[in-house]
């Protein structure tokens, strides 16, 4: 069962600010990223390539967990629970969104090695838990 976000956590995920994903290991260990985030509803939305080893590890076992600690607060932070699903569908529209959100450029422009990158991939995480103070 999904749950909502609160208001002071949405304005946060609006901001350029990073969340660490956390995934899980074929080994069960975890393994963590830091990305760049957009929110959709309660929705958290960020993007990866196929073949990196959180989208194997997310279509193995949807289960994620989210990190955001803001810069400017770092005795804050908020862990969003959940669950992922995958599509590569929008995968290059939301790149371009997201480094507009962060760098001001298209992601061609920011990273002009992207070009060689495999298919774009839109994780969208259904929280249902959220823990923390923000």
């Amino acid at each position: 069962m999904s749950v909502a976000l609160p208001d002071a956590l949405k304005s946060r995920l609006d901001e350029p600010v990073f969340i660490t994903v956390g995934t899980v290991q074929p080994d069960g260990s975890p393994q963590m990223s830091p990305v760049w985030v957009k929110r959709d509803g309660d929705d958290i939305l960020f993007s990866t390539t196929v073949g990196r080893q959180k989208e194997r590890n997310l279509r193995r076992d949807p289960r994620v967990t989210v990190l955001l600690q803001p810069f400017d607060a770092p005795y804050t932070y908020a862990e969003i629970r959940g669950t992922a699903e995958l599509t590569t569908e929008g995968g290059a529209e939301l790149i371009d969104e997201l480094s507009l959100k962060y760098t001001g450029k298209r992601y061609a422009d920011f990273n002009p090695a992207s070009k060689e990158d495999a298919q774009r991939v839109v994780v969208r995480i259904t929280p249902q838990k959220v823990v923390g103070g923000i």
